[in-house]
């Protein structure tokens, strides 16, 4: 009797633990592991991605810089792949049996039971031949989404490109980028790339067993729909942008262009360029591969990323920096007799000068002034506080910009570079170290490095008598046109506004009598500064900054042409042409003769290891060469010291008669 009830407890038993088995395999497979319920769902039901449009972006007058046209990834679902001719398949979509079985395996890697892209980017007219056929091949489907085309091929750097995502950035992204899809890379797409990529929808469809769609599933009630990215419109000027792409063609340089009163970006260019269009659809990979062996780099974006001494363009901001600690006044003289002795070295001048004030210091680019300036400066309070009087001076450079981000809505700007007290004491010992150690900053070398946006952005003070606004690529967002607020707060640069009339002067009679004379446009006056960025690599690199008008300034400019030499002969041209296309929509007749068209042709693209120099275009009627009657390319003229009584009539005739050649920095 015990026995039978022994055995009775123990089949009992088994029949429990077989039914807590299948309940827990049965728990396993329906809650934990979602195989299945993606193995059952997939057969009658396929959730088609809505990828959005992204949002288009326009330029400052609603001209498209870029927009989207559509096209259809090939996607796969492994596990209901059966045979199929397979070479049929690949020669509808253009790939061969090596490249469909890489991307085959890929897809199972990634999940035998989820939909995976299986080939980018077909264009509309293989969609139409392939979606006729699409039943033929079990498995397959196609999906529809959008790329991005520009159909103006310009402003490459400012706008980015888009690029797939890797697994890092469906990481960071906490599930919501999936394999397949794409995200900003450089520029304005990956700046604001939360706002243009929109929101994705999801499309549940019910199909039958030869993947035929048969509605939709539960009446669409678990659809979402699509949200297109929001729309920017950028501050860019899509006419002075072309403008100065031509202009910059075969040099190596930028143009940056600014609107005073609001800080919005005019003109951003960046040379050597390339045509946007090259970053997408099937080939982009083979283009990417091209762009990145070229040796000059045009995927740099020079504007924000490339770092020049400013040479004779930062005398004005040291100018003001003086009148405001008081060190200065207008009336202030100092006699140029041809260069400046710094300790044991002599810091040339271009000119003997002669007796010399503010404004004809800066007219006539006088390095002996401006040392004789900074030396003041760095010794108002004695040598034995050289570092803390240096310190405070940085701090000044520093509050216009220089040294610092200035805060520009693209990623990976630089700071340039506004040496440290520490940095000297490293190299001269602590204590060491004087203002004729480290006279060359007086004259914007040295150790002193700005960004292009940097150079454009003092303009912008200047203009604006000691402010600036940070400045920015995009006006406006979306419908509302809502601006970000960062981009409307005042940065005073700490210089009372009576000190800019002496310093904008000497600017004025720069494009009036001096360096940059033959660049005046008529009926406009501009107001700009010419110099020369050393360059320890081989020829110097040529350098202007302006604004214009003098009254009510409409626009700030700087350019750089590299490997070019002085800046009143290639980079004050090209700055005059922006300026005066902004102003008038037109470029008019000069009296220096200079046309945008020589510019444009001229290849001045530094060698290669092993290649000739190029050959620059023969100067003809339309070149700074000196015409009939214009005496500004006649050989500069030593000025000889003067009386102060017709001091600065003589020096004036004397920068009018100077060559538009001639070079305004120290050797």
């Amino acid at each position: 009797m015990n026995s039978f009830f022994a055995r009775r407890y123990v089949i009992t038993g088994i029949f429990i633990i077989l039914c807590l088995t299948l309940l827990v395999r049965l728990f396993y497979m329906q809650i934990i592991d979602d195989k299945y319920l993606l193995a059952s769902n997939s057969n009658v039901i396929r959730k088609v991605i809505m990828y959005p449009a992204r949002g288009p972006i326009l330029d400052r007058n609603n001209k498209i810089l870029v927009q989207n046209e559509p096209v259809y990834d090939i996607i796969v679902t492994p596990r209901k792949v059966k045979e199929f001719d397979t070479l049929e398949f690949c020669k509808m979509i253009g790939i061969d049996k090596e490249g469909f079985d890489k991307r085959f395996a890929k897809a199972v890697k990634y999940s035998p039971y989820r939909s995976s892209i299986f080939e980018k980017q077909l264009p509309a007219r293989l969609w139409a031949s392939l979606s006729e056929r699409i039943y033929e091949f079990p498995g397959f489907d196609v999906q529809p989404r959008t790329i991005r085309t520009y159909p103006d091929s310009t402003a490459a750097q400012f706008l980015g490109y888009v690029g797939e995502v890797t697994d890092r950035d469906i990481e960071k992204s906490n599930g919501y980028y999936r394999p397949g899809d794409y995200i900003g890379r450089t520029g304005v797409e990956k700046a604001y790339e939360d706002l243009l990529r929109g929101q994705r929808g999801v499309l549940n469809q019910m199909v039958d067993s030869r993947n035929v769609p048969k509605g939709k599933f539960a009446n669409g009630a678990y659809d979402t729909v699509a949200v297109a990215g929001e729309r920017l419109q950028s501050s860019l000027d899509i006419r002075l942008q072309k403008l100065g792409e031509k202009l910059m063609k075969n040099k190596v340089g930028s143009i940056v262009a600014i609107e005073p009163s609001t800080g919005e970006i005019l003109a951003f260019v960046s040379s050597p360029t390339y045509d946007p269009n090259l970053m997408v659809g099937r080939e982009r990979g083979n283009n990417v591969a091209k762009l990145y062996d070229d040796p000059y780099n045009p995927l740099f974006i020079r504007p924000i990323q490339a770092y020049y001494p400013p040479g004779s363009s930062f005398k004005p901001l040291s100018a003001l920096i003086a009148l405001q600690q008081g060190i200065l006044t207008p009336q202030t003289t100092y006699f140029c007799a041809g260069g400046y002795w710094a300790g044991n070295h002599m810091v040339k001048c271009t000119h003997h000068h002669g007796t010399t004030d503010l404004t004809l210091g800066i007219a006539g680019s006088c390095n002996v002034y401006f040392c004789s300036v900074f030396d003041k400066l760095i010794n108002e309070h004695g040598g034995k506080q050289t570092e803390a009087t240096f310190t405070d001076w940085k701090a000044r450079v520093n509050q216009f910009g220089f040294g610092v981000k200035l805060g520009v809505d693209l990623p990976h700007e630089g700071r340039g570079n506004v040496p440290t007290a520490l940095h000297y004491d490293n190299i001269h010992g602590k204590n060491h170290w004087r203002a004729s150690t480290i006279i060359s900053l007086a004259i914007g070398q040295g150790e002193l490095e700005a960004t292009p946006l940097q150079l454009a952005n003092i303009e912008c003070t200047i203009a604006n008598h000691g402010y600036y606004y940070t400045p920015h690529l995009i006006r406006a967002i979306g419908d509302k046109n809502i601006v970000k607020k960062e981009f409307t707060s005042k940065h005073d640069v700490g210089i009372d506004p009576q000190y800019f009339e002496p310093v904008i002067e000497g600017m004025h009679q720069v494009v009036q009598v001096g360096t940059a004379r033959g660049s005046m446009i008529p009926g406009i006056d501009m107001c700009g500064k010419t110099g020369t960025a050393q360059n320890p690599h081989g020829k110097n690199h040529s350098l202007f900054v302006a604004f214009a008008p003098r009254i009510n300034p409409k626009i700030a400019i700087a350019v750089v042409v590299e490997n070019s030499g002085d800046g009143g002969t290639w980079a004050a041209p090209i700055a005059s042409f922006i300026v005066e296309k902004y102003l008038r929509d037109s470029i008019t007749t000069r009296p220096s003769g200079i046309t945008p068209e020589y510019y444009a042709n001229a290849n001045l693209l530094p060698p290669l290891p092993g290649q000739k120099p190029a050959v620059k275009p023969k100067v003809g009627a339309d070149s700074t060469k000196q015409q009939k009657g214009d005496t500004t390319n006649k050989p500069a003229v030593q000025v000889k010291a003067a009386s102060r009584k017709n001091k600065k009539d003589t020096l004036l005739r004397t920068l009018a008669a100077a060559q538009i050649k001639r070079k305004d920095d120290e050797q």
